[in-house]
């Protein structure tokens, strides 16, 4: 049988997605940590997995793919024949991939960013990634005003792809405390079957 190898960083929102989905899939597969302080993303062996220097990367046999949300792509077709998680009805696959931009956008800018400056140092303007992360947060906040997940009626790509930084938004200095119905959204994540939490970080977390 094909080990599948997840090459990612524990403190990592985009590793958790792919760690995350493989877990809710009921995919065994090896995770193989990464020592970004180190600079190991940026040695030849790794480049030559993806030669941007970024986690996470997971191996599947022969096939190497990179990016976060590329990875959940290829899980969802390759494993999930119900077609759950990534729907192929077009209106539907559609509201999935807005999803998965926003989580590359402006969760990225957002409250990734936030936390990124608290948790890792990064030389990023905090006050301007706070910013877009609550103008994100009110935004979500309405859209799950009688929504239990972001699209459709059960989970999908869209919410493993937001989840991680969303939740960890406290340690970017991003209060979640005025925003219940992305707490509770959150919290349905959470008490999915297979689940698997990221790692936390002491930074924040009274927020």
């Amino acid at each position: 049988m094909t080990t599948i190898k997840l090459h990612r960083h524990a403190l990592s929102g985009h590793s958790h997605r792919a760690q995350l989905l493989l877990s809710l899939l009921g995919i065994d597969a090896t995770l193989v940590d990464v020592d970004l302080a180190a600079g190991e993303h940026k040695q030849a062996e790794f480049l030559a997995k993806n030669a941007l220097g970024q986690v996470p990367v997971l191996e599947d046999g022969d096939t190497v793919i990179a990016d976060s949300n590329a990875i959940l792509v290829y899980l969802a077709e390759r494993y999930d024949t119900s077609h759950t998680w990534l729907p192929t009805e077009p209106l539907a696959a559609a509201q999935v991939q807005r999803f998965l931009s926003i989580a590359a956008g402006q969760v990225a800018s957002g409250p990734a960013s936030a936390r990124l400056v608290n948790v890792f140092g990064a030389a990023l303007d905090h006050q301007r990634a706070m910013t877009v992360a609550h103008n994100l947060l009110e935004v979500l906040e309405s859209h799950l005003i009688e929504r239990e997940w972001l699209v459709g009626s059960h989970p999908t790509l869209a919410d493993v792809a937001n989840y991680a930084y969303i939740a960890h938004a406290p340690e970017g200095d991003v209060s979640l405390a005025n925003y219940p119905n992305v707490r509770a959204w959150l919290a349905r994540i959470a008490a999915l079957p297979g689940f698997v939490p990221m790692q936390a970080t002491a930074v924040g977390l009274a927020a």
